[in-house]
């Protein structure tokens, strides 16, 4: 059930990167949602991830762009390439987040050096819109970004 769940959400987030607007996939058993929520809480960057997505569509839960945004965040902050993407994605459009082009080119790097494909795509555009400043500060931030890991439990 779990890896169906992650499958689902990562499909409806590739259609959400490419900037498409799919249908939601077919909503996990509440059970799952559950499941999905204590790990996300206890620092799981996947399930983080998986909630984001679902927040984002509205599976299970009420759609909610900012909380969506939140849990990319937390995943991103892991290492976490699918947050960092959705992340990045979020801060262009403004979406969840404040509209933030440098944020976002930084995210956009850091999911293209894991080889984000998509990510390598959005760096090609998003360079263009900004100044020679700006693309220093989004890559010194990338430079010095560290991934936070959560605390071990108890």
């Amino acid at each position: 059930m779990k890896t169906c769940l992650a499958l689902l959400c990562l499909c409806a987030m590739n259609g959400f990167l490419l900037g498409q607007a799919p249908k939601p996939p077919i909503a996990a058993a509440p059970k799952s949602l559950q499941e999905i929520k204590a790990k996300a809480e206890k620092g799981d960057a996947t399930a983080q991830f998986n909630l984001g997505a679902m927040y984002y569509y509205g599976l299970v839960v009420a759609k909610d762009e900012k909380e969506a945004a939140n849990w990319f965040r937390k995943a991103a902050e892991q290492g976490d390439a699918d947050g960092q993407l959705s992340l990045a994605l979020m801060h262009t459009q403004g979406r969840g987040v404040a509209k933030d082009e440098v944020e976002a080119y930084k995210w956009y790097l850091l999911a293209a050096a894991q080889g984000r494909e998509v990510a390598k795509t959005s760096i090609v555009g998003i360079k263009h819109g900004l100044t020679a400043e700006q693309r220093a500060q989004g890559e010194r931030r990338a430079r010095e970004w560290k991934p936070q890991l959560p605390p071990k439990a108890k």
